[in-house]
């Protein structure tokens, strides 16, 4: 899937042989998620179909011609059925009569859940009327990054014209909502013969009064401005003013930066980070008028509400210490510009001024960095802005590239009808924003943590030295809780340069950690005299000298970041209560618990908390007990090994089993902000044992 405005005409995937036994209805969804299944003609959540179609109506049994219309907050390329709402068409007709003019049109919005069809949930969206007006059966609105260069030129009419004729008709630009929808409506009347029209500074609106008809008008008028800017032959953005950094020093410099960026940004959230190194980005950042465009910002309202004003340009031109000593200033500056926008552009009724750091920062020499309140916002925020530097570069190419004004601008970003929608949005989870590394993290207590941690809105970074349990865990992990927020690296916590690298890959990835756990293990059994100098290494290897490694490059990461964080040891019952045949791992589990008193002291001037906890016997799930280990300590114990989960319980004060899913309720208790005057602490999750009572 590319992301350029050129580069290939867009072919028709459109199947008769599927289609054939669909319903009209399904046919709309059938195109839908065709038209959204390519970047180049839509980006995430943008643009909408709809259908009109006969329903019976389930009060009187009769046909009523209903509106079909991606509701509320769908994307065309994800869509089920119940992503559309459904509307009566005799009544989105009555409607008109209500309407009392362009300074009255908000209101009309509240007008469209009396319209619903079959008491269907689904909100309609503020787009509702452009559809329902089109005397079409089939509309289609997309925002193809070819077709908003032309919309976003200053020749915007002359270029509709010249590369469409009367084929594709142009109307100037208007905030999307009723009015609209009656703009449109004339001007299919006033142009019958007209299979679609440009909006200015907008997108693209095609129609038909079949699906199939619709879906390749829609691809045609995109691959008629494909061709168009294909025939260009003008250097992108000026031509190139620097060269990038080579890929590693490139990503190390990222790295560097982003933890820094998201400490600053976070202040009244966490925020999350997204990376972006492809060749349309550096070709944007290092190029001779980016800081001309960038400071124009976007134009399709749909890539501004994601990406803000405009973008932070990061000084230092590719010197990740000549940017980190200045990006204190430039993002004060930022802030300031924003609160000077808001006081500028503001009305009486406006919604309080959000938050005023920027979502996009352009790095000249090493790429673009977005920050937002979860990855996948994030993620979108930069896939807009590559969808804003497209047009750019199409509008330049041919034109005078131009923004939305800024009055028009900030009436978007603080219109009344989105700040409705964003105050019914859930209260956020008790992690979202978080990050955490998790080493172990494809065992029992390493996957049940990453699995709570998930549940609570986190992003988690799964390490592991096995490859293959790795895979698995992160695959599953992924499944149930989207790719966004599961990351996997293959991790010795024994390796210096291992450990260092899977922090960098943490900041690359989201931006940084607040949250690391240290669950990486091994058990050992063995009699004193039995005890090698090689099995003595290894424990204190692992359990002592890999905690120690993982959390000094925790700290070094939450330090840059400066806005505290957590470190959660998974220690044992051993490491306070000696057991018999196990001086080894006992030894070193004792050395990971004082190892955490140490780091309390030192991480609490920077609000880095570090606390333990201390399972026994957590069997289930564990790959410890796949080995020697389950027999040694049967031996050690005088049983066999279907009866050590029997003999566990029967000591333990409480006769109960320890499951992983107990040990990650206390992981994620001592992460989470119900405990954020706790540290130095240790929490034993043991069924109780007299013996590892700390007092």
């Amino acid at each position: 899937m590319r992301d350029d405005t050129t580069g290939g005409m867009l072919p028709s995937l459109w199947d008769d042989a599927r289609a054939a036994a669909m319903t009209e209805a399904e046919r709309l969804l059938y195109r839908s998620n065709l038209l959204g299944s390519d970047k180049r003609i839509t980006n995430y959540g943008g643009g909408n179909t709809s259908a009109k179609v006969s329903e019976r109506d389930p009060l009187t049994g009769e046909t009523v011609e209903v509106l079909w219309v991606k509701g509320s907050g769908g994307d065309v390329g994800t869509i089920k059925m119940d992503g559309f709402a459904t509307l009566y068409m005799d009544k989105l007709r009555a409607l008109k009569g209500l309407y009392r003019g362009p300074d009255h049109e908000d209101e009309m919005v509240g007008y469209l859940p009396h319209a619903t069809w079959n008491l269907n949930p689904r909100a309609a969206s503020i787009d509702t009327p452009l559809h329902a007006y089109v005397p079409a059966i089939h509309v289609d609105h997309m925002h193809p990054d070819a077709v908003i260069a032309i919309a976003a030129s200053a020749e915007s009419r002359e270029l509709t014209r010249r590369i469409y004729g009367d084929a594709i008709g142009w109307l100037p630009w208007r905030r999307p909502g009723y009015e609209l929808g009656l703009m449109l409506e004339a001007f299919c009347r006033e142009n019958p013969e007209a299979k679609g029209v440009v909006l200015e500074a907008h997108g693209l609106f095609t129609w038909a009064d079949d699906a199939r008809g619709c879906y390749e008008t829609t691809l045609w008028a995109i691959n008629e401005a494909i061709a168009f800017f294909d025939a260009q032959d003008s250097p992108a953005f000026g031509g190139p003013d620097r060269d990038s950094l080579p890929p590693d020093a490139r990503r190390a410099a990222a790295a560097r930066l982003m933890p820094a960026i998201r400490g600053m940004v976070s202040g009244a959230q966490h925020m999350v980070g997204h990376f972006d190194e492809s060749d349309t980005v550096l070709e944007f950042v290092n190029s001779r008028d980016m800081e001309r465009l960038a400071a124009l910002g976007t134009s399709c309202p749909d890539h501004f509400l994601r990406t803000k004003i405009a973008p932070l340009v990061v000084p230092g031109d590719g010197d990740a210490d000549a940017a980190l000593a200045a990006l204190p200033d430039a993002i004060a500056r930022y802030r300031d510009r924003y609160a000077a926008y808001y006081d500028r552009c503001k009305h009486t009724d406006s919604p309080p001024m959000r938050d005023p750091n920027p979502v996009v920062f352009l790095i000249p020499g090493i790429g673009m960095a977005t920050f937002a309140k979860d990855k996948a916002t994030a993620r979108i925020a930069g896939e807009f802005y590559v969808n804003a530097i497209n047009v750019m570069r199409g509008a330049e190419a041919v034109s005078t590239y131009r923004g939305l004004p800024e009055q028009e601008a900030f009436d978007i970003e603080y219109w009344l009808l989105e700040e409705a929608k964003l105050q019914r949005m859930p209260k956020p989870k008790s992690l979202a924003g978080r990050v955490a590394l998790v080493t172990g993290g494809a065992g029992g207590i390493g996957r049940a943590t990453a699995e709570r941690y998930l549940r609570e809105g986190a992003c988690v970074v799964l390490a592991d030295i096995s490859a293959d349990a790795l895979e698995e865990a992160g695959q599953a992990l992924s499944d149930d809780f989207s790719r966004d927020v599961v990351r996997t690296v293959q991790l010795d916590v024994t390796d210096e340069a291992a450990v260092a690298a899977g922090l960098t890959r943490a900041a690359l990835e989201y931006g940084g950690i607040d949250i690391l756990v240290s669950n990486a293990g091994i058990a050992s059994s063995a009699p004193i005299e039995d005890t090698t100098l090689e099995l003595w290494d290894r424990n204190m290897s692992i359990l002592a000298t890999g905690y120690f490694l993982v959390s000094r490059e925790a700290f070094r990461l939450m330090s840059a970041q400066g806005i505290g964080g957590a470190i959660v040891f998974v220690a044992s019952k051993n490491g306070l209560a000696a057991s018999p045949n196990a001086a080894a791992y006992c030894t070193a589990k004792a050395a990971e618990i004082h190892l955490a008193r140490c780091l309390a002291l030192e991480g609490a001037p920077k609000g880095i908390r570090v606390n333990v906890v201390n399972p026994d016997a957590v069997l289930k799930g564990s790959r410890i007990w796949q080995g020697d280990w389950l027999k040694e300590r049967a031996d050690a114990y005088g049983k066999d090994a279907a009866g050590l989960a029997e003999h566990y319980r029967d000591r333990s004060l409480l006769k109960r089993e320890v499951l992983p899913e107990d040990i990650a309720e206390a992981v994620y208790f001592l992460a989470s902000d119900a405990s954020a005057k706790s540290t130095g602490n240790i929490l034993n999750v043991d069924a109780g044992n007299k013996e590892a009572f700390t007092r």
